[in-house]
């Protein structure tokens, strides 16, 4: 189907575009979003990897949550879907160029799934899809 200059070629555009996203996603990794509930009374920032950098709640709402933990506890939350949200559709506009035209996976995000990509020595293991 492939003669060896074809193959070697789509071997070669494989490796780059693998080297490619891990780039991506190693600036994802370090890309930091805000997430906030209760019209900023409570922040959370997170990276597009998920790590979660910080959490901000006001002082104001320290003293007026004093007597209620659940309100609280449903701020942080809310906050945290939000930047969890924001982080996924950074990720995924960030990512679409390499996934473009691929069937979705549920449940996960594509770009962060590892998957086997071929190479001219064998089948190695990579963060490509």
């Amino acid at each position: 189907m492939f003669g060896k200059a074809g193959l070697g070629g789509l071997m070669k555009q494989a490796q780059q575009m693998q080297e490619n996203m891990k780039k991506a996603q190693a600036k994802l990794a370090e890309t930091e979003i805000e997430g906030e509930a209760g019209n900023g009374l409570v922040k959370i920032t997170m990276t597009c990897a998920h790590e979660v950098r910080k959490i901000d709640i006001s002082p104001d709402l320290i003293q007026e949550a004093a007597d209620d933990k659940e309100m609280l506890e449903d701020l942080i939350l809310a906050a945290l879907k939000s930047a969890r949200g924001k982080a996924e559709e950074t990720a995924n506009k960030t990512m679409g160029a390499f996934t473009q035209g691929l069937p979705p996976r549920r449940g996960r995000l594509l770009p962060l799934t590892p998957t086997v990509i071929p190479t001219q020595a064998g089948m190695t293991e990579g963060n490509a899809v």
